[in-house]
């Protein structure tokens, strides 16, 4: 009977810090050519998709559902309204708001990006339910490192 070798705590390969971020920089460099007809980057895509959910929303009220800095958002939304998928206006409720809303070219991009989910399950080899298992794993990750003291 061979014993196994004692497990280092501090090897690289061993860290799941290390592993989600590799993981993370993988997916969104698997995105990139998936977005590419969009025009749009990893970040601008999930400003759009929570715009295609929730739109009309403020800068604050997009933070909020990202979970990112205002200050990072703003040049994102500048940058996607340049590409004519949305446009700032002030809002009717309240003129001190800033609402980004959709364009027309903004609404038909979402049939364009009915592709992407598709075409990265087929990029990352995975099937819906693994998909949704990895989904329901990372949640609990977030939950929990968001609890944890900083």
């Amino acid at each position: 009977m061979s014993e196994k070798p004692p497990v280092d705590p501090l090897a690289l390969e061993n860290q799941v810090c290390f592993a989600l971020s590799l993981a993370s920089r993988s997916v969104v460099a698997a995105y990139r050519p998936v977005l590419e007809p969009l025009g749009l980057t990893h970040p601008q895509y999930l400003v759009m998709l929570t715009l295609w959910e929730h739109e009309p929303l403020s800068i604050k009220g997009l933070s909020n559902l990202l979970q990112l800095d205002p200050g990072t958002l703003s040049p994102l939304v500048k940058r996607i309204e340049a590409l004519g998928y949305v446009r700032r206006s002030r809002s009717a409720a309240d003129e001190r708001t800033l609402e980004i809303v959709l364009t027309e070219k903004g609404r038909d991009a979402r049939e364009l990006a009915l592709e992407v989910p598709t075409e990265m399950m087929r990029r990352l080899d995975m099937d819906g339910e693994e998909l949704i298992a990895l989904h329901a794993t990372m949640k609990k990750v977030i939950a929990a490192a968001s609890k944890a003291p900083h």
